[in-house]
């Protein structure tokens, strides 16, 4: 485990230190203490992500949203307690500390038991052109473009098998022959690999009418083969199905400041100015999670883009779920998200 300290904040520190405190030290929490180690409250990415949802201001102090009644253990608690804690309060992490309430430790659920093998299957779409990427997809497959030492999309294979993801869909277009012997059937990973091959583009949802629906039993995760993250797929599923929707986009929080003073009016009157106001919105992150039912709805050979299989969801009175990347993200689709992704690998 890395140091406990690290995930530490005041309570005077911001919404948006605290998350970057909690990415930087990859537990997924953070404790806020004083400045002696005195625990007084935790947070978690899950706090923040609901902060966000209820437009809660990321300048605003942790303090306003930490829960000031933590899950806590002693040096003397056992593992099996500790699982038994985190199992029944559905937790990541457990603080040890004093009868003072003094931090004297941070217990990760995952350092204590193995995670288990996952039945659900993962898409990753790798069938683009890359064409913002030229001259270096004109010989190569985005997917295939080195990022630190790996392929983007090795990248990906490694961070789901390491979830515990062992069944996995690559879906082609471009240069699909590369992308085939490169990865092979995945046994180098310790994973199944198989092709669905778009003979002509299918939009970024087409894939799954390719797939085989009468094996696929549980929520399918698919992921755009351009995309470098560390999001927690545990975290996702869980969220995915303890709302019990059919459908999840991943979002990330984009902000955009306009650059002259916004003129707010009554007819002729002016009621207020706004000098360079930001806005802030939720994307598209190129991240889903999808039930089976959901592929019923994609014919084979059918066009069609994911926004459109969604809101077609949503006009059926399927419930579908938005969930805020607040992990690491980076769509690499332009030469200069190409040469960040080179390096921000080396951090994460």
């Amino acid at each position: 485990m890395k140091n406990w300290y690290d995930t530490c904040v005041s309570k005077t520190d911001t919404i948006r230190d605290t998350l970057n405190r909690i990415n930087q030290s990859s537990l997924k929490i953070a404790l806020v203490v004083t400045d002696k180690n005195q625990l007084l409250g935790t947070v978690t990415d899950g706090d923040i992500r609901r902060a966000m949802l209820n437009n809660v201001s990321m300048e605003t102090p942790i303090a306003s949203i930490m829960s000031r009644q933590p899950k806590v253990a002693k040096r003397s608690t056992s593992k099996r307690q500790l699982i038994d804690l985190m199992e029944r309060y559905m937790l990541n992490s457990v603080p040890i500390v004093s009868e003072d309430y003094i931090v004297e430790d941070l217990v990760s659920f995952h350092h204590l038991v193995k995670r288990p093998t996952r039945k659900n299957a993962v898409l990753l779409m790798a069938g683009g052109f890359g064409t913002r990427l030229s001259p270096l997809t004109n010989n190569c497959p985005k997917p295939l473009l080195k990022v630190g030492e790996s392929p983007l999309l090795e990248i990906a294979v490694k961070n789901f098998a390491d979830a515990g993801f062992t069944q996995f869909y690559i879906s082609t277009h471009y240069m699909p022959e590369k992308i085939r012997d490169y990865f092979g059937d995945g046994r180098k990973w310790g994973v199944n690999i198989s092709y669905v091959h778009e003979e002509v583009p299918l939009g970024t949802a087409g894939a799954l009418g390719l797939l085989p629906k009468s094996s696929l039993e549980d929520d399918i995760v698919i992921m755009n083969g351009d995309i470098l993250t560390n999001i927690d797929f545990d975290k996702l599923l869980e969220f995915h199905q303890e709302n019990q929707a059919k459908a999840t986009m991943c979002v990330r929080e984009y902000q955009q400041q306009i650059p002259y003073g916004v003129i707010e009016t009554d007819g002729y009157k002016i009621t207020g100015i706004k000098e360079k106001p930001t806005s802030q919105h939720f994307v598209n992150a190129g991240i889903y999670v999808v039930s089976p039912e959901l592929l019923e709805m994609v014919s084979k050979g059918q066009y069609i883009d994911m926004t459109t299989l969604l809101e077609l969801s949503i006009s059926r009175e399927n419930d579908v779920a938005v969930y805020p990347i607040l992990d690491y993200w980076l769509d690499i689709g332009r030469l200069d998200d190409f040469q960040k992704a080179q390096i921000d690998v080396q951090n994460l």
